[in-house]
């Protein structure tokens, strides 16, 4: 039976890659963006296999969430694993962002980074419970951050938000054991994004690839091996994990 799965913020960087590692192990993909369906149609089009699709819409809405999952079931023929990797990342230092400023942030950054991925399980799981093939098999693998440990000075929401995504993973983890689906997290650190490049090509980029006694950052198919195998042939007695992906650069 051939496995379908969600990827958010799939139309470039970790997820395009996490999406491609997903196809090339034979799953069914539906591709998310949040508004650019052109890109997401070229990620798609790229894809090994076939039955692929594009799923697009704003996730921070309960209501688009719904419909997208909704249209990802029907267009693959189900659904078993969902990717939690859509994310934003804006800096907002507090001795430097003025008070409206400073709550706009939080308000955006846990939207997207925490409550939409909240949403997005709730209907997934609600699907795997009431098929009529049951939830066997159903995974729920997130896309964090090494920022929920080590702090994160520029973006506090987004180390706070990565670091709530952790225990949500966790205590789903726990709750939907006994239904046999699994629960788990990658943490990246710095990964060579579009997202990540102001900051790699800015004068903090060498002090930022030192981090790593590698000397580097990771590569987006570097993150997405590590979540496709979550996703595909980890054992289920890891569920629960958050699993570190940061190259050496943060030790816990």
């Amino acid at each position: 039976m051939t496995t379908c799965s969600l990827v958010t913020g799939a139309s470039r960087g970790i997820g395009a890659a996490i999406a491609h590692e997903l196809a090339a192990a034979g799953h069914r993909v539906a591709v998310h963006a949040g508004r650019d369906r052109d890109a997401a149609e070229r990620v798609r089009a790229a894809l090994p296999g076939t039955g692929h699709l594009v799923v697009t819409g704003d996730l921070t809405d309960p209501d688009t969430c719904a419909r997208l999952v909704a249209e990802a079931i029907d267009g693959l023929g189900g659904l078993d694993v969902l990717v939690n990797n859509a994310g934003v990342f804006t800096a907002h230092p507090i001795a430097a962002t003025g008070y409206r400023d400073w709550q706009q942030a939080w308000r955006d950054t846990v939207e997207l980074n925490l409550l939409a991925p909240a949403n997005l399980a709730w209907l997934t799981v609600d699907h795997l419970l009431h098929r009529a093939a049951g939830p066997a098999g159903g995974r729920l693998i997130s896309v964090g951050s090494r920022g929920a440990y080590r702090g994160e000075p520029a973006t506090p929401g987004y180390g706070a938000s990565k670091a709530g995504l952790h225990a949500m993973t966790q205590s789903l983890a726990v709750a939907l054991a006994p239904h046999g689906i699994l629960a788990a997290a990658v943490a990246p650190g710095f990964v060579d994004t579009e997202m990540a490049r102001s900051v790699l090509d800015g004068p903090d980029g060498a002090a930022v690839r030192a981090q790593s006694p590698f000397g580097r950052v990771a590569t987006p198919a570097e993150i997405a091996r590590a979540v496709a195998w979550l996703a595909t042939d980890a054992p289920v007695w890891i569920s629960g994990t958050v699993l570190d992906a940061n190259g050496a650069s943060y030790l816990r």
